[in-house]
Formats: structure tokens, sequence, C-alpha cells
């Protein structure tokens, strides 16, 4: 089962990574329950193998583009996010160890498979996945476009996902660069 979830993963990052045209050092922010995933109730089934093979399946894709992936924290460490040291050079770093069940399996496996991983409070990221409603939109750059996965779910958890595109400034009339977003 848990390799089958390694595979819809993938397809999603796969999918989002093509859809919002990101490039390599751009960030791809992660929040996922597995407790959704496992078909229970956000926050009462937390499965670190789960997690894990969710994780690998995103990372890989992403790795393979050279795009950073961001592990969003559970409510209890306040939505704080995990990532690699160099996607963020100058934050102000957060003094946390996400675990399964107080900063959530997702967020500990992504903690326990960087080579450098630091806790920040807040990023601006350039897409995202969200894996079974754990509200990611905080995290994304201004102005985020949702996007329709044709590869939306995860075992049993829905997957929404979004882009992020420049703000259009100059009203009807003007002209918009259409390779930006």
């Amino acid at each position: 089962m848990f390799d089958e979830l390694k595979l819809q993963a993938a397809a999603c990052a796969e999918e989002i990574i093509e859809v919002a045209k990101l490039k390599a050092g751009q960030i791809l922010v992660v929040g996922c329950s597995t407790s959704e995933i496992l078909g229970k109730k956000i926050g009462t089934e937390s499965s670190p193998d789960a997690a894990l093979k969710v994780f690998e399946g995103i990372y890989e894709v992403a790795s393979k583009y050279g795009i950073f992936v961001a592990a969003q924290c559970c409510e209890h460490l306040n939505r704080a996010i995990i990532i690699e040291a160099d996607a963020v050079p100058f934050p102000d770093f957060s003094n946390v160890v996400p675990q399964p069940k107080a900063g959530g399996s997702f967020a500990t496996a992504a903690y326990k498979t960087f080579k450098n991983p630091v806790a920040v409070e807040e990023i601006k990221a350039d897409a995202g996945i969200d894996i079974g409603f754990t509200m990611i939109g905080m995290h994304l750059k201004r102005v985020a476009v949702p996007v329709r996965l044709q590869n939306n779910r995860i075992g049993s958890a829905t997957v929404l996902a979004a882009r992020v595109r420049p703000k259009f400034i100059g009203g009807e009339r003007a002209v918009y660069d259409k390779n930006l977003y």
C-alpha cells in the first residue's frame, strides 16, 4: 500500500511542477495529513511510514528539477516550515525538531531526510500541494492561483494545489508578459 502512495505523490509533484512551470531554485510547499491519507480525520492517525513514502515520492521528483521542498508542520508547531537551509539563505530560524504528533509525520520525514534541515516560521513558496486539507495558503507568494490536478488523490486524501503568478497592476488595458505565469 505504501509504495502506491509514493507513486501517487510523485505523480502529483510532476503535475504541479509542470503546470506551475517551476524552475530550479524555486520552492514547492507541501502540507500533508497522513491521517487523511489513511481515511481518518486530520490529526488523529499520524503514520510515519505513510509520510515517508509520500515525502520520498515528492522529494525525488522535486530534486530531479532542482526544486526545494518545504514541509509544513501541523498546527501544534504553528504551521512552521521545515526546509533545506540553502533554500532560505538569511532566515530567522526556529528552534524546533518536528515529531509525528508534534509537527506531523510528513515534516518529521523531511527533517530526517534533508541534508541541512532548518525550521522557519514562514516562507513564500512558488507553488504548493495540500494533501488532506492542511491549509498551505499562508506559505504561498501572492497571487495564488488554484490548480486542478488530474492526480488529485493520495490514498484517501484529497489533493489541492496552487501556483503563483505576478500581481497584475495597471487595469484592463495593461499588457502582461504571458511567459511569467
